[in-house]
Formats: C-alpha cells, sequence, structure tokens
C-alpha cells in the first residue's frame, strides 16, 4: 500500500515547483500526467488515479496545505521500437490536486490495485453539518 507523506515544502522547493512549472509551459517536458478523477462521497474526498504497470513502491505521495501530489516513475521497455501509434505515457510523471474540503490526513488511505491508485482522504465535517 502506498504511504502517504505529510511533509513541510521548504520556500527553496516551492520556489523551484513554481520555477518547473512556469517552464513547463513553454518547452515541452519529459513528464506526463495520468488521467485523474477527483470527487467526493459523504465520507471521503477520493482522488483516483489511472495508471497500470506500476508497483506500490513507485509511487511518492505527499499532502501539504490541501494540495495533494503524486508523483511516480512508469518504466518503459528498453527494446528499440518504431511505433505506429503512441498514447500511453511512461517516464516520470507527477499531478498535484487541490483538496475541496477539510480532511483528515492521518486517517487517509492509498491502494493501488489492478492499475488505479485510489486514495481516500477522510473528510472532517464542519460544526454546521454536525448540526443538521
Amino acid at each position: 500500500m502506498p504511504t502517504i507523506v505529510r511533509k513541510s515544502f521548504s520556500t527553496v522547493t516551492e520556489s523551484r515547483r513554481e520555477i518547473r512549472h512556469t517552464i513547463s509551459w513553454h518547452v515541452r517536458s519529459t513528464a506526463w500526467s495520468p488521467p485523474t478523477d477527483v470527487y467526493e462521497t459523504e465520507e471521503n474526498c477520493v482522488i483516483k488515479v489511472e495508471v497500470a504497470g506500476m508497483r506500490d513502491e513507485d509511487f511518492e505521495v505527499v499532502f501539504e496545505r490541501n494540495l495533494l501530489i503524486i508523483q511516480g516513475h512508469r518504466p518503459d521497455h528498453r527494446e528499440k521500437r518504431a511505433y505506429h501509434q503512441m498514447e500511453i505515457g511512461f517516464g516520470r510523471f507527477e499531478i498535484a490536486v487541490e483538496i475541496p474540503v477539510v480532511v483528515d490526513i492521518e486517517r487517509a488511505i492509498a491502494e493501488y490495485k489492478d492499475g488505479f491508485l485510489v486514495i481516500l482522504l477522510p473528510k472532517i465535517a464542519s460544526k454546521q453539518d454536525r448540526v443538521s
């Protein structure tokens, strides 16, 4: 099961990330972004990433200030090929998802199964929700 880490990003790391994001708009990057769904149930904020061909240890999941960052590397075969169609991404990827609700990161669960990484972030009910 992939581990969700709560980290405190340094100013240098944040600056590097901003610079990389700005540059990626201008320069073709080798990074790719797998299809990702973000939705809510009554109990959880759910992030579902379609990324087949990986193992639990291939993912790094970090949560900081309502931002969930999922990074990983999906290897490609090293043999020489002549593609006729190429749609399957490989190599390094990173996804940043802003979490729209208050969650209890200490009870978060991540599971990689059948080509999907599913992260459940239990929602914390507001006082108004508990009264209703």
